[in-house]
């Protein structure tokens, strides 16, 4: 047991230095940096140098011990900033995917319908034109001429990078965990939101692991545009924190989108994979692959709505 714990305390120290205190310390010399050098000479690293000198404590009796003081409140600080860009990131979380958008103040709320209207026409003309070409190409293919024209995997891709369904929310991370929900809504008439803590309870531990890692990516990606927004404000007194901040931003961009993509897609085939097993523990008969019916029984118990299977035992479902 004092082995076990004393591995648990390294791994909580090593995640405590590398979420928080690295980078909070790396922000407030950022800071010292922007408010020593200021805009007129960004890059005199020598004046840097000379002004950080004359902080160093006065000698004497407990000089050590002052300097010991000084660095653990350097720490404190450092992860206390680290803690401000981790709520921050929790912020831009729900920003980016924007689930709730409609229920937004009336300026974000107005915004976030606009991108989801210039969102859905860019998807439809693109639609259209992957429609258009596939018609073309069948054609000539039926009248025994070969295919011309731009790769229709090609006008394919350009769809989904614009959204994999309908776009719903004003980003493409925010569609594409949508779309996961749309599809098994449609496919297996099953309510992710109430379906999912029941399953998370059956997945093996491989699954488990590979979920819970692809989130913590995420997070770490949208905690990372977090940090590139307060870079971007050393850009008031310091014009290379710009900069750094717009490759932070452009980083974390990527990152986000990667993540969530891989988040959604491990999420989505877990549900296929294991909702069988959690029907047959929930009691609901299964025969061959779990279709509608099933995820309408499993979606009904776990709301607690159990009186709408029998209601609906004999009734066509939508």
């Amino acid at each position: 047991m004092g082995g076990l714990l004393s591995e648990l305390g390294k791994q909580l120290a090593e995640r405590w230095m590398s979420l928080l205190v690295l980078p909070g310390a790396m922000f407030l010399a950022a800071v010292l940096t922007a408010r020593t050098l200021g805009h007129a000479a960004p890059f005199d690293f020598d004046h840097l140098v000379r002004e950080v000198q004359t902080w160093h404590p006065a000698s004497g009796e407990g000089t050590g011990a002052r300097l010991v003081v000084l660095l653990l409140l350097f720490a404190l600080l450092a992860a206390a900033t680290g803690v401000v860009a981790q709520t921050l990131g929790s912020l831009v979380e729900r920003l980016w995917f924007a689930a709730d958008w409609a229920s937004w103040p009336r300026p974000l709320r107005t915004i976030a319908g606009w991108r989801v209207t210039r969102r859905r026409r860019r998807r439809i003309r693109a639609r259209t034109a992957y429609e258009n070409e596939r018609q073309r190409v069948g054609a000539l293919l039926a009248a025994g001429a070969p295919g011309e024209g731009p790769d229709l995997s090609s006008l394919r891709l350009a769809v989904s990078r614009i959204s994999q369904e309908d776009p719903h929310r004003p980003t493409w991370s925010g569609d594409r965990m949508h779309a996961m929900a749309l599809r098994l809504d449609r496919d297996l008439d099953l309510d992710l939101a109430a379906v999912w803590p029941a399953l998370w309870q059956l997945l093996p531990d491989a699954p488990r692991q590979q979920i819970e890692s692809a989130r913590e990516v995420l997070s770490r990606a949208t905690t990372l545009t977090a940090w590139a927004v307060m870079y971007a404000c050393l850009a008031v007194w310091w014009w290379p924190g710009a900069v750094l901040a717009a490759a932070m931003f452009a980083t974390a961009w990527l990152r986000t989108r990667a993540a969530t993509d891989t988040y959604a897609a491990l999420v989505e085939a877990s549900v296929h994979l294991y909702v069988g097993e959690l029907a047959g523990h929930l009691g609901v008969p299964v025969t061959g692959v779990p279709g509608r019916r099933t995820g309408w029984e499993i979606t009904c118990l776990l709301q607690g709505r159990r009186h709408l299977i029998e209601l609906t035992a004999h009734r066509p479902q939508r």
